[in-house]
């Protein structure tokens, strides 16, 4: 099952993302959470924490700049780039903005 939750900013994207990601967990499925935001907050709202998440962003970067090396397989992709959050979620954070100017 695949679950996509979007809209405009502000209305509660990441928090009912993480509900429903924690929930499915609790019952036995097997849940990886994508935060695909500019500015990731996913994390947080499934108990991972801001410096974790921030960690996880970093990464993402680190791949960009050449200081990590690209992961040739999904499942490398999700170790890599990825960290275990409560209730059985894995989290992978995909971006985020440190420049305004990203034209």
């Amino acid at each position: 099952m695949k679950i996509i939750v979007a809209g405009k900013g502000g209305v509660g994207k990441t928090t009912i993302s993480g509900t429903i990601a924690r929930s499915l967990a609790r019952s036995g499925h097997s849940v990886l959470a994508l935060d695909a935001d500019n500015n990731p907050m996913l994390g947080i709202s499934l108990g991972v924490g801001p410096e974790r998440t921030d960690e996880l962003g970093t990464l993402r970067q680190a791949l960009e700049s050449g200081e990590v090396a690209h992961q040739p397989s999904t499942a490398g992709a999700i170790e890599t780039f990825g960290t275990d959050a409560p209730d059985g979620v894995r989290l992978v954070v995909l971006s985020r903005i440190d420049r305004a100017d990203p034209g």
